[in-house]
């Protein structure tokens, strides 16, 4: 292992650190001020020598403050943990100190077995960032260790050579988009364009124009013809977000499409030849809306060539610590600023969290720590409200969600939630609990007494945002996602759920 680096023109703690750090079978190497630090570092540059493992420094030494040389190794080595020493009374320049990026400091005179402890701590996180950097190398594309996503890494593997059409499903924010991106780039129309368009955020009025571009004065408006998103996709890949939105009249248009390569510009009378490969995703049940009526069975088996099935986040949570620290590194570079770590105790209170928004949910808690963390070293406390609300007992939680009786599946879940079933139209006091479970009253009170036990201060936030969200998606499965039908069942307004909606984050 790389030694720690001890600078400080004190000789006594220099002696203290380097014989308790021997004791735990850590190498030391000790230098009195910042200039021999800074031709050390650069020598193990030149000559490919070992650096640092782990650099403690004090603030206040001749020759140059910890300060600077905290500055000068963040430029070139923004990796590197790194301790600051300092007295109580210097409580400023420790603020300092975490604003240039320091893992931790010291306060002086220190506890040994602290600082020790404190080390060693360092010395886990740096090798832990070694090992998460080669593996973002290895997979920059996508991150995944779970059984689950190494099936989706083979099956873009065995596809690397094909042009077949794909239809990947999987819940809202899983990462559609880039296991199209993924089946592209390893494709042989990788050198053409990687064209995707959300069929479910473009009005119906406009997406035929869109998909299929348009002629001259074909609509009020028209002045010059439009190239759609076929051509422009040609000799490359063509990806249809949520297809299972599409208008009805439109997918007749995209079988013709998909059966003999043709279609026609709006106001168009010649046919234009698309070559073109297209990868379809959703979230939604295809079978399900094909007995509905609301999707054309033809064009189903047409998008259903190759299915994938993306795994949601919760059943990847292995995945969790990895995808955690590659979003930290993203949202430092996106914002300039340097990457934050996260402690041990962290992400394990975060891989209890459920991500109904899936992966995009836990890159965008990510931005969200990098912005709002107070210290560049991310602790369970530092986490965004959502996460800090999960249940402490999850016999509790299940206890305390509404049970139903006289239920039939929902064939079509909705993003997060799982297939449950949902009441008949049973009044709530003809809804009995099953054989062996509590009825939901007691479990709330076991759940209220569990958060009120450990302190909490924002239980009745907390219960109320999870009874409100349960209600809500229960209500969003009953009416396979109609809102108003939703609301009117409820017995709420129209804008009252979505206001919800967007308040609880169920989306």
């Amino acid at each position: 292992m790389k030694p720690i680096w001890i600078v400080d023109d004190d000789q006594s703690i220099r002696f203290v650190l380097e014989k308790a750090l021997l004791r735990e079978d850590l190498p030391t190497r000790s230098f009195t001020n910042t200039r021999e630090v800074l031709a050390a570092l650069e020598q193990a540059d030149d000559d490919e020598q070992q650096g640092p493992q782990v650099l403690v420094s004090d603030i206040r030494m001749p020759g140059g403050s910890g300060l600077d040389l905290l500055d000068k190794i963040k430029a070139k080595h923004p990796g590197l943990p790194v301790i600051i020493m300092t007295a109580f009374s210097d409580l400023d320049s420790a603020v300092s100190a975490f604003q240039g990026g320091a893992f931790e400091y010291l306060p002086k005179p220190f506890d040994l077995p602290r600082a020790v402890e404190l080390i060693r701590r360092a010395v886990d996180e740096s090798q832990r960032e070694e090992v998460s950097e080669e593996r973002m190398v290895a997979a920059p594309e996508m991150l995944g260790q779970a059984p689950a996503m190494q099936d989706v890494f083979r099956a873009i593997g065995r596809l690397s050579q094909s042009n077949v059409t794909v239809l990947i499903t999987g819940e809202s924010g899983s990462g559609k988009e880039l296991v199209a991106r993924a089946l592209h780039k390893h494709s042989p129309r990788a050198n053409g364009p990687f064209v995707a368009i959300n069929t479910a955020a473009i009005p119906k009025d406009l997406l035929e124009s869109e998909l299929f571009g348009h002629e001259r004065g074909a609509f009020t408006g028209a002045q010059t013809m439009r190239r759609g998103r076929f051509e422009q996709a040609e000799g490359g890949t063509l990806f249809l977000d949520e297809i299972g939105d599409m208008p009805f009249d439109l997918q007749t248009r995209l079988l013709r499409v998909l059966s003999d390569g043709h279609f026609y510009r709006v106001g168009g009378h010649n046919s234009v030849k698309a070559n073109v490969r297209v990868i379809a995703a959703t979230h939604q049940d295809l079978e399900q809306r094909v007995k509905l009526g609301g999707f054309r069975e033809d064009l189903f088996h047409r998008l259903n060539v190759i299915r994938l099935r993306l795994p949601a986040l919760r059943e990847r949570g292995e995945d969790v610590p990895a995808l955690t620290r590659h979003f930290l590194q993203q949202s430092a570079r996106q914002l300039g600023v340097e990457p934050k770590r996260i402690s041990d105790a962290a992400l394990a209170k975060l891989a209890t969290f459920g991500f109904p928004g899936n992966v995009r949910q836990l890159e965008n808690i990510c931005h969200w720590l990098t912005v709002m963390a107070p210290a560049q070293l991310i602790e369970t406390k530092d986490l965004p409200p959502e996460v800090m609300a999960v249940n402490v007992d999850t016999h509790a939680v299940e206890a305390a969600a509404p049970v139903a009786v006289a239920a039939q599946p929902v064939a079509a879940p909705l993003p997060g939630i799982e297939r449950e079933t949902v009441s008949a139209a049973a009044p709530p006091e003809a809804v009995e609990a099953p054989a062996g479970v509590s009825s939901w009253e007691s479990g709330l009170e076991v759940e209220a007494q569990a958060l009120l036990a450990a302190g909490r201060t924002d239980v009745w936030d907390a219960l109320s945002r999870r009874f409100e969200s349960r209600l809500i998606l229960t209500a969003l499965a009953n009416t396979r996602g109609r809102r108003i039908e939703a609301a009117q069942k409820l017995g709420i307004g129209r804008n009252t759920i979505t206001r919800k909606i967007q308040e609880l984050g169920i989306e």
